[in-house]
């Protein structure tokens, strides 16, 4: 039997419709305890590839004989030895990844949230970041909103469908992935927005995201909320009275965290003034559509992370902390570590420093963390 190779798209088919699939990891035990692919119905081994150079015999009585194995490593090379290796050693189905994880954490996957008048509103999930961006279309027109620094998604799927993209945005400064938002709108010869308060210190022309200053997309309309916390500039988008894009402010199962521009104690306030009164104040039949997810289990039947505002208020325990000092305590204290090379990507979207896409792809590596745990 000859080694097959699977792409990050199969993959991604089977980690969101909830097929089997028996992962075999050989990366080191410190980077698969840090972030792995997992889902519903993902089994997964690791095994780093140091235990496995001198031979796999001690590894085939842990692996299933009637089902596929998928080898996976950080960039393909390891797994396709060790692959190689257990079909000489017998196991007939065997695969690997390929471009390891470094393909899993760029793969980007449209799916559409809903309807919006003359067109519709898609997320891209990236499956292996956590991260979410948006594309709105109407009447052939489209904006990107969040948009990764991998945009040929975007153009792909925007002359796929015959939109022309008009506008990009960012909800605020990211820290946690590089930006595709300015080279994708100049690619496009289209305008990019970006909240005023967060580009101080940005290098390149920038149109500002500002509340009152609405956008048209086709029969869409776009309005801008300024909803600081996350960052000073923090700006959610509210599409059509319908759907409400937080950012990294409000997620699905958590709130956003204030410090990854050292700024915790100056930025608490004004995420809990946005979380407990700008966004409380809001319909709680819009559906809000956060820019990162940190679980499988947030993902919907049709793939999209989403709930209604009402919903998040009932059961997301970040909205519940009565106590003003015991809210500040739990988002300035009670977090996860900083994301990989947070302060490169924040110099990097703001245009300071222009590293090669190797580097780009280096500074990304490693799961979502702009939430409070």
């Amino acid at each position: 039997m000859d080694l097959k190779q699977r792409q990050a798209s199969e993959v991604a088919s089977k980690v969101l419709n909830k097929e089997d699939l028996i992962i075999l990891d050989v990366r080191n035990e410190e980077a698969y305890g840090d972030w792995k692919i997992e889902g519903e119905s993902v089994t997964s081994i690791n095994v780093p590839y140091f235990d496995l150079i001198d031979g796999v015999e001690d590894l085939l009585p842990k692996l299933p004989k009637d089902k596929e194995i998928l080898v996976v490593c950080a960039k393909e090379g390891s797994s396709v030895f060790v692959g190689e290796e257990l079909i000489e050693a017998g196991i007939e189905n065997v695969s690997y990844l390929s471009g390891g994880m470094k393909a899993w954490s760029e793969y980007l996957e449209p799916v559409k949230v809903g309807d919006l008048p003359g067109g519709a509103l898609y997320q891209f999930v990236r499956i292996g970041k956590g991260c979410l961006s948006y594309l709105v279309e109407s009447n052939g027109e489209a904006a990107v909103v969040d948009a990764t620094r991998m945009i040929e998604n975007y153009t792909t799927f925007a002359e796929n469908k015959g939109l022309t993209i008009k506008a990009t945005m960012d909800t605020h400064l990211h820290a946690d992935h590089i930006s595709g938002g300015k080279g994708l709108a100049d690619q496009v010869n289209g305008t990019y927005y970006l909240p005023e308060e967060d580009a101080g210190e940005v290098t390149f022309p920038f149109t500002a995201l500002k509340e009152g200053n609405n956008v048209t997309i086709g029969e869409v309309t776009i309005e801008p909320i300024y909803s600081p916390g996350h960052t000073i500039g923090s700006t959610s988008l509210m599409s059509n009275d319908a759907y409400l894009l937080t950012g990294d402010i409000l997620f699905v199962e958590s709130i956003g965290r204030p410090d990854l521009a050292g700024k915790a104690e100056d930025w608490v306030l004004d995420l809990r003034t946005t979380l407990y009164n700008r966004y409380k104040e809001m319909a709680g039949e819009l559906v809000v559509l956060p820019a990162h997810f940190s679980k499988m289990a947030e993902l919907g039947e049709t793939g999209v992370v989403s709930a209604k505002l009402e919903e998040l208020y009932e059961k997301n325990e970040g909205l519940h902390v009565e106590e003003e000092a015991e809210f500040r305590r739990m988002v300035t204290e009670n977090l996860p570590p900083q994301p990989n090379a947070y302060q490169e990507i924040r110099e990097t979207n703001m245009g300071k420093i222009t590293p090669d896409e190797e580097t780009r792809r280096e500074m990304e590596i490693g799961p979502n963390r702009c939430a409070v745990n």
